[in-house]
């Protein structure tokens, strides 16, 4: 599986005029599997969180989502789907899927729908295909 296309091609793809800021396909453990190249570092720490809130969801409410060493406040997403996240004019989706966590960063003037379209379609397109 060639997964650098998927993040150049679906997640780094423009939307009416407009393209996310950085993006990555990580494994469920936090083993990169592509990323745009200005996709933050993360932290081991970081994606553990992040998995335990699909587990239980609302556990990152209160401490927020940090990535790369940005915190972003919570907001609403699907409990054990997807976490969206808002830190002033940008924000975060991250979908799971079977086996990956699909994660997108935008800032204006993308739209928070645009950055959910475009992560949560192609968690759906690899979920469907068994990833």
């Amino acid at each position: 599986m060639l997964w650098q296309a998927y993040v150049d091609e679906h997640l780094m793809c423009e939307i009416e005029g407009n393209n996310l800021t950085s993006a990555a396909i990580l494994g469920h453990d936090g083993t990169v599997w592509a990323q745009s190249p200005n996709f933050p570092q993360v932290k081991p720490e970081e994606i553990t969180t992040i998995m335990k809130d699909f587990d239980e969801p609302g556990s990152l409410a209160p401490t927020g989502l940090h990535l790369g060493g940005t915190k972003y406040m919570v907001i609403q997403g699907e409990p054990g789907v997807v976490i969206r996240g808002k830190k002033g004019p940008g924000g975060v989706t991250v979908k799971k899927t079977g086996m990956a966590l699909i994660i997108g960063i935008y800032d204006e003037p993308m739209a928070p729908g645009q950055c959910n379209l475009i992560v949560e379609r192609l968690g759906d397109y690899l979920v469907d295909q068994g990833y």
